[in-house]
């Protein structure tokens, strides 16, 4: 079957038939009415070859469900629901219309997962590789929004799933693609059966598309929510600066796929390190009011309870088993400013 080409179509029907089959009807501006008394929110992401992804590894239909995750997962860190979504695509010359139909794929699978009721696509050139842009827009209920309360010290610190797999699962994949470059017989494939669930963290992250909506029906509302995708280190710092408190993090209580230990000793990589400052773990973080702690112990139990907030002086700190508390430092922060631009 010969490839389908962008050629053969050019751009506007190559985006109709993408949309054919999707479940989705095409719309130039996915925008929607919030109920009255709710508020809208809006979440962005950029995601560049060679520094977000790499093609040589990344299966496209899986990019495509990632990106469109990130954005809902920013949603549901702001209590809110995913509505509309909006990519743009940058395509380089070295891709023709059956990979981004690949892409494409993700992107409508992620999408219908997550509940939005529209999508918009566009397709631009790029002469450097893939680009995605992706953007999305939510709902925070009326009730949500009269329910948040501010958060206070002993306020529960809960993320929803192991931490720093996805940042092992990459240094897998480029351990290979390096084994891979060196051998002249390109039909020898590497042996990956053990590393699966630490490589799935990082190509096809899970976020809990129903969170919010059990939150509300329980009537738990966190003072605080991020999306932990820089690492934990990162959500701490914002935690911190947002609250105006301090948050105290135990090394013993973070969560970790089975075999993070033993690739870490395979890697010479701490596990812990790697929770808090790896990346693209994509789980959801939210401060519990500490009056709700057991009912959300008992209606939340593939939540892990990490740590909690603290007096502001505290600033952010990891416990160490032994007691020891080691503040937390996380790329792109200045402890003596605030957010710091790295190149």
């Amino acid at each position: 079957m010969a490839e389908e080409s962008f050629k053969e179509y050019g751009k506007e029907e190559a985006i109709s038939l993408l949309y054919e089959g999707s479940g989705f009807d095409r719309v130039g501006n996915p925008s929607f009415e919030p109920a009255p008394g709710s508020d809208v929110v809006w979440s962005s992401r950029l995601f560049v070859e060679g520094i977000d992804f790499d093609l040589t590894y990344f299966p496209l239909k899986h990019l495509g469900y990632k990106c469109a995750s990130a954005v809902a997962g920013e949603i549901y860190a702001m209590m809110a629901h995913p509505k509309s979504l909006s990519i743009r695509l940058g395509v380089s010359a070295k891709l023709d219309f059956s990979h981004i139909r690949d892409l494409w794929s993700g992107v409508v699978s992620a999408a219908k997962e997550h509940g939005f009721k529209a999508v918009d696509l566009d397709l631009v050139p790029s002469p450097n590789g893939l680009t995605v842009s992706v953007s999305a827009g939510g709902e925070r209920l009326k009730l949500t929004r009269g329910r948040t309360v501010k958060a206070r010290s002993k306020d529960l610190v809960c993320v929803s799933g192991s931490l720093g797999a996805a940042y092992l699962g990459q240094q897998i994949l480029e351990r290979e693609k390096r084994k891979f470059e060196k051998v002249t017989d390109d039909s020898e494939q590497p042996d990956l059966e053990k590393y699966k669930m630490l490589i799935g963290s990082y190509l096809k992250p899970e976020i809990p598309a129903g969170a919010v909506v059990r939150l509300e029906e329980t009537g738990i509302y966190p003072s605080n929510g991020y999306l932990v995708s820089h690492g934990l280190s990162d959500a701490l710092k914002r935690l911190v600066r947002d609250s105006g408190l301090g948050v105290k993090v135990y090394a013993d209580k973070i969560p970790f796929e089975g075999n993070s230990f033993a690739f870490g000793k395979e890697m010479d990589i701490d596990p812990i390190s790697a929770a808090m400052n790896g990346g693209d773990d994509f789980r959801l973080l939210f401060t519990i009011p500490i009056l709700s702690a057991e009912k959300f112990r008992r209606e939340f139990q593939t939540f892990d309870i990490i740590g909690h907030l603290a007096q502001p002086e505290v600033g952010a700190v990891l416990v160490t088993p032994d007691g020891v508390e080691l503040p937390v430092k996380a790329q792109g922060w200045n402890d003596d400013r605030d957010l710091e631009v790295v190149d």
